[in-house]
Parts: structure tokens; sequence; C-alpha cells
């Protein structure tokens, strides 16, 4: 059989305007934003789900396997069967799920919870809230700070005040782009398998990728997840950026700018990339630097932001990243709505 790529494109132009995913993913971001708002991060992880689930099946043999006296072709093979063995996994329970939803298909309300697993917001802005409230000093937040180094795998206890700011902004970043946008991005493309399978790997990424610093275990997640979240990965750092509009002192051109190829002051994809980037522009501070994952790694994150920004973060900069990264959910729930408006007046056609 011939390719034909205009039928391709065409294909995934339908499938991305399909009016039946369009409505679910708005309302299951809006089910993890109030959701999480109400319970906050359970257990003081504020990922997804299913991130959960994967770190519960893997987690405990991934650390046995991944032995840092090994040879990094070793530690390569391991992971790579590592991986394969969770995404047939992965797959495996969104083809479930896909199936349930055929199966009943009253109201899509499979379709709505399936994807809540892969999806997370509102527990995110909870931990960050708590975080502002510790940092400017006031009272009732204990746990604040575990939560950031429970979601994003840092060791935060030798941190100081502002490397453990530059964490939670970044965190609020990535949450956006490997929480919401990228899961809900592959679901209107391909269905809740697709979702399921850039969630595991995104898992895994997070897991043992180690930001980039992978001795070689978390390899073929971190060029896996790369290869799912590279447009996703704009497409947050654009909203982020247009956020800026919206956000008082925030800059939206200069962060609109930083998403074109520069020699310095970007952040590597596998520790944020373009909403990090953007991020770091908006606000017209610096992101990232040297910090430990839980596991005793070094993580050298590279600067991001403006030269001669500050990194020095306080409390009115976790205010407005905070600020910028709810205006980017609403921004995306936005451009949905617009989406469904479009295709019923035929304008997608």
């Amino acid at each position: 059989m011939n390719f034909d790529p205009a039928h391709f494109f065409q294909h995934i132009h339908d499938q991305i305007f399909d009016p039946a995913r369009l409505p679910v993913a708005i309302i299951a971001i809006l089910v993890v934003v109030f959701g999480g708002l109400v319970f906050g991060p359970l257990g003081g992880n504020a990922n997804p789900l299913l991130w959960r689930v994967v770190d519960f099946l893997f987690g405990p043999l991934g650390g046995k396997l991944d032995k840092t006296e090994r040879k990094s072709g070793d530690l390569a093979t391991r992971g790579f069967i590592v991986t394969v063995t969770a995404l047939i996994i992965g797959y495996l329970i969104g083809h479930f799920f896909q199936t349930l939803s055929v199966t009943y298909p009253n109201y899509m309300m499979v379709d709505i919870a399936a994807l809540t697993l892969v999806l997370s917001a509102g527990a995110g802005w909870y931990a960050l809230l708590r975080l502002y409230r510790a940092v400017e000093g006031k009272g009732g937040v204990k746990g604040a700070f575990y939560a950031i180094a429970t979601t994003t795998r840092t060791n935060l206890t030798t941190a100081d005040e502002f490397t453990i700011t530059r964490v939670g902004i970044g965190m609020g970043a990535k949450l956006l782009d490997k929480g919401i946008v990228a899961p809900v991005l592959w679901y209107l493309i391909a269905g809740l398998p697709a979702a399921y399978l850039y969630a595991t790997l995104a898992a895994l990424s997070w897991r043992f990728g180690k930001e980039g610093f992978s001795k070689g275990f978390g390899l073929t997640a971190n060029h896996l997840e790369k290869l799912m979240g590279m447009i996703p990965n704009l497409f947050s750092g654009v909203l982020i950026a247009l956020s800026g509009l919206l956000t008082p002192t925030a800059g939206m051109t200069r962060s609109l700018l930083s998403l074109f190829p520069a020699k310095s002051g970007h952040s590597d994809y596998f520790q944020g990339g373009a909403p990090v980037t953007s991020m770091a522009y908006a606000l017209k501070v610096s992101l990232g630097g040297a910090t430990q994952d839980t596991d005793g790694s070094a993580i050298q994150r590279v600067w991001a932001g403006p030269e001669g920004a500050t990194a020095k973060l306080e409390a009115k900069h976790l205010h407005r990243g905070l600020y910028i990264t709810v205006m980017a959910h609403l921004l995306l729930v936005l451009a949905l709505l617009v989406a469904i408006v479009g295709h019923g007046r035929g304008f997608f056609s």
C-alpha cells in the first residue's frame, strides 16, 4: 500500500480537532486543577498518578540495576529492557481504557477519568503556594519543602532558600509541559494509548533520567521522551511567554524571543527546555544551577535566563512565576475552546 502524505496529515488534523476529544481534554484539565488544589500532592508528590504507579512498579528494580560502578553499555542495556517493559505495560493500560471507553461511551466518562491519571496541575500549584508561604515567612507550611523535593527528585536538605525557590519555579514550568501539554496533545492525536505511552516515558525519565546526567540506565527513556516531547515542550514555552502579557512586570517579548536558538541562557531539554527558559526570561531571573538528586547524583543544571539576571530568587519571584503558570493553563484551555468553536463552524474542515 502506497503512503499518501496528504491523507496522513489530514488524519492527524481530523484527530486533533476531534469534537469528542477536545471537551474531554478540557474537563480532565479542570478536574486535575480543582482536585489538586483541594487535596494537594498525594504523598507529597505533585506528579501525575501514573508516574507514581511506574515508580512503584519499576523504581526499586531500577534502583538495584542502576549501579554507577558498572559500564555505561551494560547500564544502557538494562535501562533499555526496563523501558521497553514499562512501555508495553503503559500501552496496555491505555489500550484497556480505550477499549472500555468504546464499550461504555456514556458522556466519555472513561476517557475523562483515564486522562486525569496522566495529568497534574492543581497539586503542583498547591505545593508552590505552600512554598510561597514558607519563603515569605508565614505559618502553616509544614512539609512545604518536602513536596518540592519529592516532585522534582531534588535533595533540598542543604539547599538555601534561593535554590529551593528556583527549583520550585522550574517545577511549575515543567509540570505544565510534561503533566498537561504533552499528554493532552498526544491524547488528541492518537487517544489514550498514546497519552499513556508518553506519560510512561516521562515517568521513567523523571525516575531514572537524572535530567540528562544518567550514566546510561536512563538514556533510552530520555531520548524516547524527548522524541515525543519536543513539540509539546516548545508549545509550553510559547504558552508561558504569552502569559507574560497577562502578568504585571513580566516580559512577553523577551520571553518569546528566548525561544529562538542561542548560544547561552537556554535550559537544556532534559532540565526543562523551552518552558523553563521562557519562564526565566519572562521573570528576568536565572533558573538552574547545581543541585543533587535524591539518589545522591550531581545535577549540573545550566543557567537559563537573560544576561545579568539575578539568581537570588525571593517570594515575589515565586508569586509571579506561579501566576504565569496559572495563566498558561488558562490559555491552553482557551485554545481548546477555540478549537471546539472553530470546528463547529467549519473553520478547520
